[in-house]
């Protein structure tokens, strides 16, 4: 039986942290910047873990 192959387009947008979770980077932070704030463009920067339900998913496109 062939090996499954990993999606890429899973694997860039979603990364494994060092515990097993799969992290996700926000939107909202590549243009039209100027109109918003300082701490939201702060905010949007952060890595934010996704539900399990999605994980599970995933988990199966990055294999």
């Amino acid at each position: 039986m062939p090996k499954i192959k990993t999606h890429k387009g899973a694997s860039k947008r979603f990364k494994l942290s060092g515990n097993g979770k799969l992290m996700r980077s926000k939107g909202m932070k590549s243009h039209l910047r100027r109109k918003k704030s300082k701490r939201n463009k702060r905010l949007f920067g952060a890595k934010v873990q996704l539900s399990e339900a999605v994980g599970i998913r995933i988990r199966k496109l990055i294999r």
